[in-house]
């Protein structure tokens, strides 16, 4: 059996694993909550962002005089283990769980303490020697702590989300380079258009993926505001008049990431806007990629009954029961993303709106859906880049053939004809199912030299001056 030790709080006495680093809360919210099966360990930024908070915290508190430099060296000590990838399993604690994040805060304090006590030579539990709460949570609260550090793994996920899009954005601009000069159809509410090249096509997919990139930039930027030394509610309650301004630059120099302290604690202590903000990118970036895939599925579509103007890269076979069908599986894993993400942002914003007074509660499901958007997002980026669109080849004469062949010419002659005698040979053409080209010479309209340059298509792909009469 597995051997235990006691420990106690305000509640009363409870066995703990003897071996484990972990302590009576953290048990506690163990037994409480059972809801994603998801760990705090599946988090590692988030637990790296606890360890950095509470080694800022301890050398805030030395540098203040307020913690023995003995027991600050061996908080930080044991913060560097879990920053070295030491002690994750022990982040035991559901992601979801009441309490506002108390319970990840305290599987922080606990571990951390009891690390600290082995570096000081003590047994685990012996917390006459350096508290959980007395020493590794001074000048703290759960509600400056889970939220800052939060916003630090968060911002650490970001960083990594974008350098995916920015990949993502590359492989869809060498395809743009690739095509530029594959002559197609436009078209809009899915009926022929103008011509344009296909090139231009997928040269659009990089600049919108590009745009979302600045959007992420711009919300992360709203993110480096941390709330630390807000204590309780935001008014600093049991921290030194220096504490806030000075754990803060203690951060700053272990993540080297530009944070800084809210102007106002109170109110950034109830404040989710900025979750609300990048919640909303990341719905904005899966949209416009479900777009984009859904385009995708469009333009592949046949192979002989469909569009067929674009071939996906084959990735498995598609049908259990029709031989040889091939679907596009990678567009359609990137939708049901987009559709993964689009519910986590209205989490998001039910959990924002939540909040009363003077704390938000709801910020461990904010968290959880944040990070499940941004790394379902990040893969969905990668896998998209590398398992579709740089595979990807053109069928050039399919897609000149359908120009060739499509009455959306007639819009080039407007300048020259007239919009009236435009729609009389389309709908000629529409009803006879003749050329657009041999409709206009029949009707002595234009000469066949002056047709072949206006319909030439590449003379309608980017804007021509016109000389009208």
């Amino acid at each position: 059996m597995t051997k235990m030790r006691i420990e106690h709080d305000s509640l009363g006495e409870v066995a703990v694993p003897k071996d484990a680093y972990y302590g009576v809360q953290t048990h506690r919210a163990l037994d409480n909550f059972h809801i994603s099966g998801i760990p705090l360990s599946h988090y590692p930024r988030m637990i790296n962002a606890l360890a950095y908070v509470k080694m800022a915290a301890a050398e805030a508190n030395a540098s203040l005089g307020l913690l023995d430099e003995d027991k600050c060296r061996a908080i930080c000590r044991a913060c560097e283990d879990i920053l070295d990838g030491r002690l994750h399993d022990q982040f035991v604690v559901d992601v979801i769980q009441g309490g506002a994040g108390t319970s990840a805060n305290m599987n922080a304090n606990e571990v951390i303490c009891n690390r600290a006590l082995e570096l000081l030579g003590h047994a685990r539990g012996e917390y006459e020697h350096l508290h959980p709460l007395n020493h590794v949570n001074m000048s703290q609260s759960t509600n400056d702590v889970y939220p800052s550090a939060l916003n630090i793994a968060l911002i650490m996920d970001i960083r990594e989300l974008v350098d995916a899009m920015d990949y993502l954005r590359k492989a869809f601009k060498s395809k743009g380079e690739e095509f530029a000069d594959v002559i197609k159809m436009g078209r809009t509410q899915l009926q022929d258009a103008v011509p344009m090249t296909l090139g231009q096509e997928f040269t659009a997919w990089a600049v919108t993926v590009g745009e979302d990139i600045q959007r992420m930039d711009e919300a992360q930027a709203l993110v480096h505001e941390i709330n630390m030394g807000a204590t309780a509610i935001g008014t600093g309650l049991n921290s030194h008049p220096d504490y806030a301004r000075t754990v803060t630059e203690k951060l700053v120099q272990l993540t080297t990431l530009q944070l800084v302290s809210s102007p106002d604690l109170v109110e950034a202590t109830q404040d989710t806007g900025a979750y609300v903000q990048l919640s909303g990118v990341l719905k904005r970036a899966a949209v416009k990629l479900s777009k984009i895939c859904n385009d995708l599925r469009l333009l592949s579509s046949g192979p002989r009954c469909g569009m067929n103007e674009i071939n996906l890269p084959p990735m498995q076979p598609g049908s259990s029961i029709m031989p040889g069908k091939v679907n596009p599986v990678i567009p359609e894993v990137v939708n049901q993303v987009a559709f993964t993400v689009v519910g986590h942002d209205m989490t998001v914003t039910m959990a924002c709106e939540a909040g009363q007074l003077e704390l938000n509660v709801m910020e461990p499901v904010i968290g959880y859906s944040l990070f499940q958007s941004m790394n379902m997002l990040r893969r969905a980026c990668l896998t998209l880049a590398d398992k579709c669109i740089l595979g990807i080849t053109a069928n050039r004469e399919r897609c000149r053939e359908m120009v060739e062949h499509s009455i959306g010419l007639v819009t080039a002659l407007n300048p020259y004809i007239g919009y009236e005698k435009a729609a009389e040979i389309a709908k000629e053409a529409m009803k006879t199912g003749g050329s657009v080209y041999e409709i206009v010479l029949e009707k002595g309209y234009l000469s066949r030299e002056e047709l072949d340059d206006i319909l030439k298509p590449e003379n309608m792909v980017k804007p021509r001056y016109v000389h009208r009469p």
